[in-house]
């Protein structure tokens, strides 16, 4: 009979808490103050916080602080909350006390719980090897195993020149995902050499950490095939001077042919022209 009874206790009790999170008034005049008003932790972290339940008209009412972990402990209307390594993405407890009505009075204590990348790689899709001028490649930089991935931002690079920001577009979640970023990028024969890559920014507010959360991939370097350019020289030369073969060819292989050929003339204007084809470095 008595076990029965403890059963009863229990479900009474069960059924209170959960009519009086369904009946929550986060609008009361004298509602919960926390400090701090907004947590950011690293997952597997400690973190603590204070909860006033009111200013004056609560004393001899009913007050207390629901939680998913961590310890509580009380003074009056004061209620410590302490979690010493936090492993729930989303704790977020609540702070309340009882009105006269029979309602609650509650504040809710907003705590992100972030995870900085466990990995950062970038490289060209459906490509490997060389490239060819005036063609268009994608990049794309891949971040595993990060959250919230809401506060996620890339950023690609060229060099030291930020060529595109982008925010995450996936569906907000607390735990962590892994997310993939692209950028169209056109290739001139300038690119060749050029070092790209890409970097993960967990963008927490001043609550956050600082500086923000930032991994980096490694750098990957463009190979850029391109064709020769040739350009026509006219030379004025006097009397006794060496008149060499100036071909002038930019591309990827470059040959200055022929040795120097002595004239005997006062002024001599000649142009030369080359032919030259798809070559590379």
């Amino acid at each position: 009979m008595f076990f029965h009874f403890i059963l009863m206790v229990v479900f009474l009790m069960t059924f209170l808490h959960n009519n009086h999170v369904s009946s929550c008034d986060v609008n009361c005049a004298d509602k919960p103050v926390f400090t701090p008003s907004r947590l950011v932790v690293k997952y597997g972290d400690p973190t603590s916080a204070t909860c006033v339940a009111c200013q004056g008209v609560c004393h001899d009412k009913l007050s207390g602080l629901e939680k998913s972990v961590g310890d509580v402990t009380e003074n009056g209307t004061m209620l410590y909350w302490t979690v010493g390594k936090l492993t729930d993405w989303d704790p977020s407890p609540m702070c309340y006390y009882n009105t006269d009505s029979g309602d609650q009075c509650c504040t809710t204590l907003p705590v992100i719980v972030y995870q900085p990348p466990e990995n950062v790689s970038i490289s060209f899709v459906n490509h490997s090897g060389p490239m060819f001028e005036n063609s268009q490649y994608t990049l794309q930089c891949i971040v595993e195993n990060v959250a919230p991935v809401g506060n996620l931002v890339v950023t690609f690079y060229r060099g030291q020149t930020e060529l595109s920001r982008q925010k995450s577009s996936s569906k907000p979640q607390d735990k962590p995902v892994t997310d993939t970023f692209t950028l169209n990028v056109n290739i001139s024969k300038e690119d060749n050499g050029a070092q790209y890559w890409c970097e993960a920014k967990l963008e927490l507010g001043p609550e956050g950490p600082q500086p923000p959360p930032v991994v980096t991939s490694e750098n990957i370097t463009a190979t850029v095939h391109y064709a020769s350019r040739c350009y026509n020289r006219t030379l004025s030369l006097q009397s006794e001077e060496l008149i060499h073969n100036h071909m002038n060819a930019e591309g990827s292989n470059k040959h200055v042919p022929g040795p120097p050929d002595r004239r005997q003339t006062l002024q001599l204007k000649y142009t030369q022209t080359c032919t030259a084809s798809q070559s590379n470095r």
